[in-house]
């Protein structure tokens, strides 16, 4: 993988963490896909024990997912801390009047804190796209997911932001707008990690703006800020935003800005054992070359 578009780990966590206090306000979008994603649970019959909301933000499907799944431990894991806290406050209790809080684990999807075949869903919304290796996400979740158990979620596929991303490419050459993976090469990876029977589909999405800063004080006031390493090193100067303003501008209509965002929208379930006749798991046995 190219290293500039790599994201830088710590600048990440910063980022999520100043902007905790702000991300409830502007996450209009992040609020949307979850209200739409979650409404596919309609059709998924489970009474878990145990629900992961990986990459939680501040909590917003924790509630719905409360009232969902009334009996069910839920566990809401977040890169940054001051998102987490939010999780936390008191009236967390009162919103879902169901008298429990969420267990809080500060960590990184990819390395899960989480112990093998201990949750029952996995849920993660529009958080996927802030990872560097997604394989090696989707082999933890499939690890701490228990046989039978359910992975959903949502991320961004390569048209988001293309605006943005093509009114920079002529403005300099750095790195401006995260790389978001292709919709099919993310069901291969789910496959390639144990995955069975993977459904994916995605829609787009467009916010309109009138101005192009109103768009950049949105993002950062989601954390959704350039973490990767190939980005600036310096501050990019006010010529180069003027630029970008005027190559943004051709993507103007009626009055408008548009920001583009593909949604994309996967699950897939971790099966369960095969067992023989006598009700044994059956292992699969691959002799070698000349075996």
């Amino acid at each position: 993988m190219n290293d500039e578009i790599l994201i830088d780990k710590r600048l990440l966590r910063r980022s999520f963490e100043q902007a905790a206090a702000t991300y409830d306000s502007a996450a209009v979008l992040q609020r949307e896909v979850c209200r739409r994603v979650i409404e596919r649970l309609d059709y998924i019959k489970m009474d878990p024990r145990t629900v992961l909301d990986a990459g939680s933000g501040t909590g917003s499907a924790l509630p719905e997912l409360a009232r969902r799944y009334p009996h069910a431990r839920l566990i809401a894991l977040d890169i940054a801390l001051a998102m987490l806290v939010r999780v936390r406050v008191p009236w967390w209790k009162k919103l879902t009047g169901l008298g429990r809080v969420p267990l809080a684990v500060c960590g990184d999807m990819e390395c899960l804190p989480l112990a093998d075949a201990s949750v029952d869903i996995v849920w993660s919304n529009l958080a996927l796209q802030w990872v560097n290796d997604l394989q090696q996400v989707f082999a933890g979740m499939w690890r701490i997911l228990a046989p039978g158990g359910l992975l959903m979620f949502t991320t961004f596929g390569p048209d988001t932001l293309r605006e943005l991303r093509q009114a920079y490419r002529s403005a300099d050459g750095h790195t401006h707008v995260n790389r978001f993976v292709d919709m099919h090469d993310i069901g291969d990876i789910m496959v390639h990690s144990g995955f069975a029977d993977p459904v994916m589909d995605m829609e787009y999405l467009t916010l309109s703006y009138s101005e192009l800063r109103d768009l950049m004080r949105d993002l950062k006031a989601i954390g959704a800020r350039n973490v990767t390493r190939g980005r600036p090193t310096g501050l990019s100067g006010k010529s180069v935003f003027a630029r970008v303003v005027q190559n943004y501008e051709a993507f103007r209509r009626d009055g408008k800005l548009p920001a583009t965002f593909e949604v994309v929208y996967g699950h897939a379930w971790k099966p369960q054992p095969r067992r023989g006749l006598a009700g044994r798991p059956v292992i699969e046995i691959k002799s070698g070359p000349g075996g």
